[in-house]
């Protein structure tokens, strides 16, 4: 390895130039498990980067990527299935999570997880602790998997072909787009919780007859 002065790696590109693709692996797969890294802008840089240096070809990128978002969404699953759920059993009491509110939150994941996984991966917030959140309320595993890796393949194929092709035009459109994402996942979290506080009865009552048994050991019974 060249022998580079710390004090120059001071963006995405001076550490890829150094250390590769690996850093981009790291970065957005660290940022799955949920730790808050930058992962799509170290995507956006690194194939802004590369469309200008040809250091790497864009099928690398994206298969990188890609493939770092897959891995980091499991094991934010696992951690969120193993570590998640004791703390929830433990705590949930001291911040409102009871036995019917811990129920709603795994039907509106068996209802609707595929939704929130897929295009959670789009979503700043949402692609940090989607895993975990899908994890805690016991989304079925072959189901995380399939929208994680759809998910993870359209968001790297999007941002990171559309930096490397079309380099800056692209960030002038991603950026503005990703803002408006941000701005609709909190409007879209703010109505989920008005209309969870007047239909919570309601939510608990479907809860209660989709799931049998106490949670976190709930079965489900499919309507016939």
């Amino acid at each position: 390895m060249p022998d580079v002065d710390p004090s120059s790696f001071l963006s995405m590109p001076d550490l890829i130039r150094v250390y590769g693709l690996w850093v981009l692996f790291a970065v957005v797969m660290l940022e799955c498990i949920g730790i808050p890294l930058p992962g799509e802008t170290a995507l956006v840089a690194t194939a802004l980067y590369a469309g200008s240096a040809h250091q790497f070809g864009v099928t690398s990128i994206v298969a990188v990527a890609a493939t770092a978002a897959i891995v980091g969404d499991n094991i934010g699953y696992l951690i969120g299935r193993s570590i998640g759920i004791p703390l929830i059993i433990r705590y949930g009491r001291y911040v409102r999570l009871n036995e019917s509110r811990l129920k709603v939150g795994q039907y509106l994941f068996i209802r609707h997880g595929g939704k929130i996984v897929f295009f959670g991966r789009f979503i700043a917030i949402l692609r940090t602790y989607s895993a975990i959140l899908a994890g805690i309320n016991l989304m079925s595993w072959p189901h995380f998997l399939v929208m994680n890796a759809l998910g993870g393949i359209c968001w790297a194929s999007v941002f990171g072909m559309g930096a490397y092709f079309l380099g800056d035009h692209f960030t002038r459109v991603a950026s503005p787009a990703a803002l408006l994402l941000f701005i609709a996942a909190v409007a879209l979290v703010g109505a989920s919780m008005y209309f969870f506080r007047n239909h919570e009865i309601e939510l608990e009552r479907r809860a209660n007859e989709a799931l049998s048994g106490t949670w976190p050991h709930t079965i489900f019974v499919p309507k016939h």
